[in-house]
């Protein structure tokens, strides 16, 4: 009778093992996708700012180029007069 008994518990225990987790898989898959797309958000993020941040320095370098002229410009004029 204890075999039967142990065969009956090993089986049941089998069985509970082979469970369908379907579910698990799918939230399991849903938190990567929403991790990936976590990550794609910051990549583009970090795009982004660097992109504005190439700008900002353009506009100064430009600015910079303006004063640097007129400082040429007006250097000229006092050593001509």
């Amino acid at each position: 009778m204890k075999k039967v008994a142990l065969t009956v518990a090993v089986l049941t225990l089998g069985l509970a093992a082979c469970q369908d987790n379907a579910a698990d898989n799918e939230a399991s898959t849903v938190n990567t996708i929403e991790t990936e797309a976590a990550t794609d958000v910051n990549a583009a993020e970090n795009v982004a700012d660097n992109a504005l941040d190439a700008a900002g320095n353009a506009v100064e370098d430009a600015g910079n180029a303006v004063d640097n002229a007129a400082d040429a410009v007006d250097n000229a004029t006092e050593n001509a007069g």
